[in-house]
């Protein structure tokens, strides 16, 4: 069943039950309007007490980083265990895998405000009726943090994360090798590798701040986000120093895929794979990157894989 027959299901068994929906009205909240909020305008709660955040990266992982009341969100499956630790730690309850969240679970939560990235949108009309939903649709981290933070009266705690991720970037850009690096992740079925362009995803947008270079390989043509290689592609990966994720959200860790590429010789052929200098990095950090936390994550592994290690 998808999503959206999933709500429509559960918004049924809430009309037949007389649960009233959200009413629509005059805005005693906040009314959010503009670029990089769908649907808008949007009235948000001035002070929501119980947040659901319907994905478990940039919803949840800024929610929290500003200090929103998140009741809920949908944590199984996640491959970032920090963050889900650090959401059950706050008593976070848990909706399920993202793709099929407990409507039971998220109607018990009775939320205030529903927060969402864009992928939601199919589910917006029937997620509206159960309260104000918020989805925000900037791919940027950083306008998504601060579209967040607008709407939720936060603009002060986002400043102050983003200016202390500002001031170690700063801090660290001196510092990198006159190098270039090369990154891949490794799934169950292909390579992908993120491409450093105009709609460049969390992680490699911290790589672009701090002043590493990718191959000409990884940089984007026109709006190209990702790019598929095949075993003769991987020889595009010229980088000095190479970074590669494995999995994510499948089972590429425990499946024998890691092991056939890392022992496959056009693998060993690579130049940072002869060097020595080729390193396995978190998938959890990099492949569910979800804000200022796993920005500064993505600033261990270069200072500790690319700065230290020249």
């Amino acid at each position: 069943m998808t999503l959206k027959a999933i709500f429509f299901a559960c918004l049924t068994m809430l009309v037949l039950s007389g649960t009233p929906s959200h009413a629509h009205g005059g805005c005693d909240g906040r009314l959010i309007d503009g670029s990089g909020v769908l649907h808008a305008p949007i009235c948000v709660p001035k002070d929501p007490a119980r947040i659901v955040a319907m994905d478990p990266t940039f919803s949840l992982g800024m929610g929290l980083e500003l200090g929103l009341p998140i009741v809920g969100a949908p944590l199984r499956l996640m491959s970032d265990r920090i963050l889900r630790d650090e959401a059950e730690r706050r008593g976070v309850a848990d909706l399920g895998s993202y793709f099929e969240p407990s409507i039971e679970r998220l109607v018990a939560l009775k939320p205030d405000l529903i927060i969402g990235v864009s992928m939601a949108d199919s589910a917006y009309p029937l997620l509206s009726q159960l309260a104000p939903t918020l989805l925000i649709s900037a791919g940027d981290w950083k306008t998504f943090l601060s579209r967040l933070a607008q709407a939720t009266g936060r603009e002060q705690k986002a400043a102050e994360l983003l200016a202390a991720y500002d001031a170690r970037v700063a801090a660290l850009k001196p510092r990198i090798p006159d190098q270039r690096v090369s990154v891949v992740r490794i799934t169950s079925w292909d390579f992908q590798v993120n491409l450093d362009g105009p709609n460049t995803y969390g992680p490699f947008l911290v790589l672009r701040d701090v002043g590493v270079r990718r191959t000409d390989y990884e940089k984007a043509q026109g709006n190209a986000t990702l790019k598929r290689p095949d075993w003769e592609e991987l020889v595009n990966l010229q980088g000095d120093v190479l970074l590669y994720i494995v999995g994510g959200a499948n089972n590429s860790d425990t499946n024998g895929r890691h092991e056939e590429v890392t022992d496959n010789p056009l693998w060993r052929m690579l130049p940072a794979v002869k060097s020595g200098r080729v390193h396995r990095v978190d998938a959890g950090t990099w492949m569910e990157f979800s804000g200022v936390t796993s920005a500064h994550r993505v600033l261990d592994d270069i200072e500790r894989l690319i700065i230290a290690k020249p």
